[in-house]
C-alpha cells in the first residue's frame, strides 16, 4: 500500500514542478511541437518542394534541375529546424534542457548549412565546362570529391567544437596514427601519385579506350584515388592499380584522329599485267574521291601490287578513313570491301584462295 502511495505523491509532484526545469505542460507543448513539425516536414516536402520543382523544371536548364534534385534532401530538414530552435526559445535559456537545447540548435544548423554546401558541389561542378575542358573531366571530379571531404571534415570539426570537443589534440593523436599507417600503407599513396599524375598528364581520360599490356582493353569508366576502371569489350569490368599506368607503355586509341584501314588482296594467277594496272588505277580513284576518306601527305594512300605468294598475286591497300568513330568506321570499311570486288569482278578478275597442284610425270 505504501508503495503506491510513494507513486501517486511523485505523479503529483511531477505534475506540479514538472521535470529538468520545465512543467508537465510545458513538456507536453515541446513534445507536440515536434509531432507537428515532423506534420509540415510532411506538408513542406510534398506540397512546397513539388511546386519549386514544376517551376525550376521550366527553366530548361539542366544544372538548376540536379541542383535541386541535390538540395532536396537537407531542404526538408528546415521545419525540423525551426520549431527546435522555437523550443530553446521558449525554454528557460539558463536551465540545463535550455543549454541543451542551445547546442542542439547550434549542431543542427550546422549540419544544415555543411549538408547544402556538400550537396551543391557535384551539380554546380557541372557548369563548369570551360573548367573541364581546361583541365580534364576526371580531374574536376577528383577536385569535387575532395571538396566534398573537405567539407564533411570542416562540418565535423565545427560541430565537436560546439560540444566543448577540441579537435587539436584529436588531430596530434590521429597525426602519430597517420605515420604507423603511412609506414603499411606505402602501395595506397604509390597508386595514389599515379593517380594523379594520370590526370595532370592526361595520358587518358574517361570514355577514352585504351589497352594496357597484360592486362586489359576496354573503354575507362573510373579513374581512382586507388585504381581505375575498365570496361572490357565483353562488358567484363576490371580494376588496375593505378602504379601500373606510371610503369607501363598506354595505347589510347581515342586519342588517334584517323582509323587506318590496311589490307592484302590476292588475285588469281590468271589475272594479267594490265589487269593488275586497272585494278590498282580505279580503286585509288575511288578512294580520293570519296570524303570517306582522308588522303594527304601526312596520312598516304598506297594501292600497290605486293608480291608473289604462293596462291596468289597480292596487291597492298593502305589508307585512313576521315573519322575515328568505331560505327563509322566499319560502315565505311564495308562500303570499300563492296567497292573492291565491284573492280576486281569488273576487269574480268577474281580473288584467290589456297589451292595446291599435283603433276604427275610420264615415263
Amino acid at each position: 500500500m505504501e508503495f503506491f502511495i510513494k507513486i501517486k505523491n511523485y505523479t503529483l509532484q511531477s505534475i506540479e514542478q514538472g521535470s529538468l526545469g520545465l512543467s508537465i505542460i510545458e513538456i507536453l507543448t515541446i513534445i507536440i511541437s515536434f509531432i507537428i513539425a515532423l506534420v509540415i516536414r510532411s506538408i513542406f516536402a510534398k506540397i512546397i518542394l513539388a511546386k519549386i520543382k514544376k517551376v525550376v523544371l521550366k527553366t530548361g536548364n539542366k544544372v538548376d534541375d540536379k541542383l535541386f534534385e541535390a538540395l532536396s534532401p537537407p531542404l526538408k530538414t528546415v521545419p525540423v529546424i525551426i520549431v527546435f530552435v522555437l523550443m530553446g526559445l521558449y525554454v528557460n535559456s539558463e536551465s540545463q534542457i535550455g543549454v541543451f537545447l542551445e547546442k542542439i540548435n547550434k549542431t543542427l544548423i550546422t549540419i544544415l548549412i555543411f549538408w547544402l554546401l556538400h550537396q551543391s558541389l557535384a551539380p554546380l561542378s557541372q557548369a563548369f565546362q570551360k573548367l573541364e575542358d581546361l583541365l580534364s573531366k576526371a580531374l574536376v571530379l577528383w577536385l569535387t570529391r575532395s571538396l566534398k571531404y573537405l567539407v564533411i571534415f570542416l562540418g565535423t570539426v565545427a560541430v565537436l567544437e560546439t560540444w566543448g570537443i577540441k579537435i587539436g589534440p584529436v588531430i596530434a593523436g590521429l597525426g602519430l596514427f597517420g605515420v604507423a599507417v603511412a609506414l603499411g600503407a606505402q602501395d595506397l599513396f604509390k597508386n595514389l601519385i599515379s593517380g594523379i599524375m594520370i590526370i595532370l598528364e592526361k595520358r587518358f581520360e574517361l570514355n577514352d579506350v585504351i589497352e594496357v599490356p597484360g592486362q586489359a582493353t576496354g573503354v575507362v569508366e573510373h579513374i581512382g584515388f586507388r585504381s581505375t576502371l575498365i570496361r572490357k569489350f565483353d562488358s567484363t569490368p576490371i580494376s588496375i592499380p593505378n602504379y601500373v599506368f606510371s610503369d607501363t607503355s598506354i595505347i589510347n586509341f581515342s586519342d588517334r584522329k584517323y582509323r587506318r584501314i590496311n589490307w592484302i588482296i590476292g588475285l588469281t594467277y590468271d589475272t594479267s599485267t594490265k589487269q593488275l594496272k586497272n585494278i590498282c588505277n580505279e580503286i585509288q580513284l575511288s578512294i580520293k574521291s570519296d570524303n570517306d576518306f582522308i588522303v594527304n601527305e601526312i596520312y598516304s594512300l598506297h594501292v600497290r601490287v605486293e608480291k608473289f605468294n604462293d596462291s596468289s598475286i597480292d596487291i597492298l591497300i593502305n589508307t585512313f578513313t576521315n573519322t575515328n568513330n568505331w560505327d563509322e568506321y566499319i560502315q565505311i570499311r564495308e562500303k570499300l570491301v563492296f567497292m573492291i570486288k565491284n573492280v576486281v569482278e569488273s576487269n574480268k578478275s577474281s580473288f584467290a584462295f589456297p589451292s595446291s597442284s599435283i603433276y604427275i610425270e610420264k615415263n
